[in-house]
């Protein structure tokens, strides 16, 4: 019985009412009627009268079935929780196809909070990074908050090409020398920068989607995204388009920031995705005397790790100098002198080398695969290209 149950599926959760647990029981009696109890997430679930339909329409298909009664009841919440996890592992065994090499590693940019300097973390990461020889691409997906175009001094709009077919926005570079950036942004499609997104969470999450797979990316070492701050649909989303995903958490050595940021992780977790490590922004401010402030506290970043099993991976100052670069549309990490330009350097070297490292293609199968194509089409190797 359960076995013919497998084939109701509940389309918002995007798996069967079996494995979702939904199923609560299953009696048969004598005259072959059949009772089924069905618990669902809320009460009043819109879903409630295509599900009661396709159990029975499911169960009535069996020999010797002589009515099916279906009873709804609502789950408690220890139930609610087990299948909101299991539906968020089943979104993330299903990835969307997208433009974004299965060897580019897609590390986001996570805060549980604004003001705590996640931006301007991510630009100068993707900054030093790319300082580093790497293609890296940056997707602002602070969807009506975006500010990564200013950061880096961008300015026009992206365009598209392809097909009637298929059409792929074309992402604005930025040259970093010896490297480059990828940049996608909301930012760079609206009339102007003061342009205001009103948007509810199911566009958000349409705008991301169409930032992940309708965006020719070509072939990046590392993909950054800027998160917008919180735990709400664009996170969510993420999470399900690029399963692979990896977090860096962002926060500022304040305890309440520290509490709220703890929050992004576990988010994280819910959603199987790796906490690949803290980052702790407007550190110990140095005066010119030598004097050191600490004017946020100490040690945040370090308790945060701690709480969620995750490394500090670097620490960086406090400096006006990464505001004036954010304001001019150059980043600090630009500056080859400076604490905070090493504070960038450290960090995109320890995240290369030993964090998130890249994907070493010698020898591996996609290289072999790479070979095998090559010697197909009657070109160049991978090594002779």
């Amino acid at each position: 019985m359960r076995g013919v149950l497998r084939g109701v599926i509940d389309p918002e959760l995007g798996d069967n009412v079996v494995d979702l647990g939904m199923v609560r029981q299953v009696s048969v009696g004598d005259d072959g009627q059949i009772s089924v109890e069905v618990a669902l997430t809320i009460a009043g679930c819109p879903l409630r009268g295509q599900l009661r339909r396709d159990v029975e329409s499911q169960v009535t298909s069996l020999p010797g079935v002589s009515s099916v009664v279906v009873h709804t009841a609502e789950m408690n919440a220890d139930e609610r929780r087990s299948v909101m996890v299991r539906a968020r592992w089943k979104a993330s065994q299903r990835p969307e196809r997208t433009d974004i090499s299965s060897t580019t590693r897609v590390v986001a940019v996570s805060s549980g909070k604004g003001g705590v300097g996640k931006s301007s973390v991510t630009v100068n990461l993707a900054t030093a990074l790319a300082a580093r020889g790497l293609t890296v691409g940056l997707l602002d997906a602070d969807i009506w908050g975006f500010s990564i175009p200013r950061m880096l001094g961008l300015d026009g709009r992206m365009e598209a090409e392809g097909t009637s077919d298929e059409w792929l926005i074309v992402p604005m570079e930025k040259k970093v020398w010896p490297g480059r950036l990828e940049v996608v942004s909301m930012g760079l499609l609206t009339e102007g920068e003061d342009d205001a997104i009103m948007w509810k969470g199911l566009l958000l999450n349409r705008a991301l989607q169409h930032f992940v797979e309708n965006v020719r990316w070509g072939e990046l070492d590392y993909l950054l995204v800027d998160m917008p701050p919180g735990t709400g649909d664009i996170q969510m989303g993420l999470a399900r388009l690029i399963p692979r995903t990896e977090l860096l958490i962002v926060t500022t050595p304040a305890l309440a920031a520290q509490k709220v940021a703890a929050r992004a992780a576990d988010m994280a977790r819910k959603c199987f995705l790796r906490v690949a490590g803290v980052i702790e922004n407007m550190g110990t401010f140095t005066c010119g005397c030598g004097q050191r402030h600490a004017f946020f506290g100490e040690g945040g970043g370090r308790r945060l790790a701690e709480e969620i099993g995750a490394p500090l991976i670097g620490s960086i100052p406090l400096d006006p100098a990464v505001a004036a670069g954010g304001d001019s549309g150059v980043p600090v990490a630009l500056d080859g002198e400076g604490p905070v330009a090493a504070a960038f350097a450290t960090l995109a070297e320890r995240l290369v080398g030993e964090i998130v490292p890249l994907v070493e293609m010698t020898g591996c199968t996609a290289r072999l695969l790479g070979r095998v194509e090559a010697a197909l089409d009657g070109g160049p190797s991978i090594e002779e290209a």
